[in-house]
């Protein structure tokens, strides 16, 4: 039989899909052809020809598959299935989760108990790797994936004269990149084309969504920035609902890739091709062809965030400094997971300042090997907080700007809040890659069912969004609770509740938490308030909806 495996993932994250690449990883060292996709990306009329599936997932939320996944979810637990369906099937599930949710690794759960019920062949008990426990998921997956290869090598052995590849063994990069001549013709492609008629936007296709205003809503004195951002979306066949979620896909900030580039003795304006190692390997879909290193450091690397147990495990294969090696191994070993928790997790260091750590090592990595070192940057979402009935054309994101200190000296900042913070629309033409999202949050249908809205801080956005487009339709019923620390530093879009109050058209309960000496929370405007809320349950039948 054909020595080859498939590895699918669902990750929201990029935890599960981490796990997968190492899974692919550990498969090549053992002579396996492996191939590794999303859930949503594989094409699942062939799951019923595939011999050997290795299922990674994480569970999100309350117990809800990734929303890489969703589509793949719909389809297997569809009843017209057959029972005997997936019969030809060896099959396990790696469970990524944390314990200190009710719904632990339920869909990891869930999943092997359906691959079951159509007739697969289990190879191992589902792994349930556990984010409380003091070395992380790596507790569960390491012995884990240690009986998967046993069982595996006993199903297909490797061919005669082939040894397991040694850990020491560095294997090919995914892809080589070939830098193109300093004087090969730009090509026409750079030209820009004229816009094709298109489907509505989405992370392949984001629409350049131009910033119409970048307003400051926090008195200046207190500690949190928190910004209201209008984007101008004409033109873009965007639409959207209250509730609907915007993602944004944020960019490297011009020092940061400035720095890396020196670090690692690139020169930022070398255009480059992708070249699969092996045959049949997709290009990354996010990436144009040519492609420069400016472009692919500022939109493409995530050199911002927090290194994983893999990184390390690459790195320390690059690495002619002996004190530098054996500090990345120790990292990159099950022993070493404590050590290297107190060094990047609990400060949050980011991967641009692992590479200053090592700088041995740094100035050696092959430039082929930078998109299996350091993950893609991944899109933000955020709640919408305006309505298209009141803000035709216009679409508003409220964005508390994430900054904190840990026991590094310089503060921690949010990759997509700071970079958003730092747009100017005065400065000219300023242009946000975006695309629109269904929420998980629904209004009701009838128009005489009242809403009550609890949203302390920057959660008030969703309902922002609907109280502008339940006002336009003429809903009376729309009851909010908003909390805050101060009344005069961080009470958001205050004259608009205040307006809305006058003319009837909002019933507002506020909770400024430090205005006096006891703390006030929503909670406590919500219990003295029991009465109304009651009445409006238990005769008006109205919807609760809360955001944090």
């Amino acid at each position: 039989a054909e020595r080859s495996l498939l590895v699918l993932f669902g990750s929201q994250t990029g935890t599960a899909q981490d796990t997968a690449e190492r899974v692919s990883r550990e498969a090549k060292r053992r002579h396996l052809r492996c191939r590794v996709e999303a859930l949503d990306s594989c094409d699942l009329a062939n799951l019923i020809h595939e011999p050997l599936v290795v299922f990674v997932c994480a569970t999100t939320g309350q117990g809800d598959p990734p929303d890489n996944m969703k589509m793949f979810w719909r389809f297997l637990f569809r009843k017209s299935l057959p029972a005997g369906s997936l019969c030809q099937l060896d099959y396990a599930v790696l469970g990524l989760g944390d314990s200190s949710y009710p719904k632990f690794n339920f869909v990891a759960k869930k999943l092997h108990k359906r691959l079951l019920q159509l007739g697969g062949n289990p190879l191992l008990p589902v792994a349930l790797g556990d984010d409380q426990h003091d070395l992380g998921p790596d507790a569960v997956v390491d012995p884990w994936l240690v009986a998967l290869w046993d069982k595996i090598l006993a199903l297909y052995p490797l061919p005669p004269g082939l040894e397991i590849i040694s850990p020491d063994v560095r294997l090919p990069p995914k892809y080589t990149l070939r830098y193109l001549p300093e004087d090969s013709p730009q090509p026409e492609s750079d030209l820009p084309q004229p816009p094709a008629p298109r489907a509505a936007p989405c992370e392949l296709q984001p629409f350049a969504a131009r910033v119409v205003s970048n307003r400051r809503l926090t008195a200046r004195c207190h500690f949190q920035d928190v910004r209201l951002i209008e984007f101008d979306i004409a033109g873009s066949g965007i639409t959207f609902g209250a509730g609907d979620v915007v993602m944004i896909q944020p960019q490297n900030c011009p020092e940061d890739v400035q720095q890396f580039c020196q670090l690692l003795r690139l020169e930022p304006h070398r255009r480059f091709v992708l070249e699969p190692t092996e045959p049949g390997t997709a290009l990354p879909p996010f990436l144009p062809q040519p492609c420069t290193i400016q472009h692919l450091v500022t939109h493409y690397l995530d050199i911002s965030c927090v290194p994983r147990r893999s990184f390390f495990e690459l790195l320390a294969s690059f690495s002619t400094n002996e004190l530098e090696r054996e500090k990345l191994q120790e990292f990159s070993s099950a022993q070493g997971q404590e050590e290297l928790f107190s060094y990047c997790n609990r400060p949050r260091r980011t991967t641009l300042e692992v590479l200053w750590d090592f700088p041995h090592t740094t100035c050696a990595i092959p430039a082929s090997y930078l998109l299996d070192l350091i993950p893609r940057i991944r899109p933000r979402a955020f709640s919408i907080a305006s309505s298209l009935l009141a803000h035709p054309q216009r679409l508003q994101i409220l964005v508390a700007v994430v900054q904190y200190r840990t026991r590094l000296s310089k503060p921690r900042r949010g990759l997509c809040s700071t970079w958003l913070a730092s747009l100017n629309p005065e400065q000219g033409d300023v242009r946000v890659p975006l695309w629109v999202k269904k929420g998980g949050m629904k209004f009701p249908a009838d128009p005489a069912t009242p809403v009550i809205m609890i949203g302390p801080g920057t959660g008030v956005a969703p309902f922002r969004a609907a109280i502008q487009e339940r006002v336009a339709q003429g809903r009376r019923g729309n009851c909010l609770f908003f909390g805050c620390r101060y009344k005069s530093k961080d009470f958001y879009c205050q004259s608009e509740w205040e307006e809305l109050v006058t003319k009837g058209l909002l019933t507002l309960f506020t909770a400024f938490s430090r205005d006096q000496e006891e703390k006030v929370y929503v909670q406590h405007r919500i219990r003295e308030n029991g009465r109304l809320v009651w009445e409006l349950l238990s005769t008006g039948n109205a919807h609760i909806y809360l955001a944090g």
